[in-house]
């Protein structure tokens, strides 16, 4: 889609997790549809495949404009050391969201 938004999330992950030694920040990147709000796809600076492929799996055909469902996905679903960094960084992006659909 020609029309599609992207934005990214980001926070500190925790000063013992491989993220930050590797990247220093948590980033998730959202590709959104911007009529629907619907997110298409997702990825994230996790090291390993398979938490990219969960965290995908958490938020695709989700709506960025529902923040609060998207936490509770992640706290139900999402035990990783990142947690915490994972509800700033969608928190974020959400924000981030909101102020260009706000243009």
């Amino acid at each position: 889609m020609s029309d599609t938004i992207y934005l990214t999330g980001e926070a500190k992950a925790p000063s013992n997790n491989p993220i930050t030694s590797q990247f220093g920040l948590f980033y998730v990147a959202f590709e959104i549809e911007p009529d629907t709000h619907r997110i298409l796809d997702v990825d994230c600076t996790a090291t390993l495949a398979l938490t990219r492929n969960f965290i995908r799996s958490l938020f695709v055909d989700a709506d960025i404009t529902d923040p609060g469902r998207l936490i509770e996905r992640i706290q139900r679903r999402y035990h990783g050391s990142s947690q915490k960094a994972l509800i700033t960084a969608v928190n974020n992006a959400a924000k981030k969201y909101r102020e260009v659909a706000a243009q």
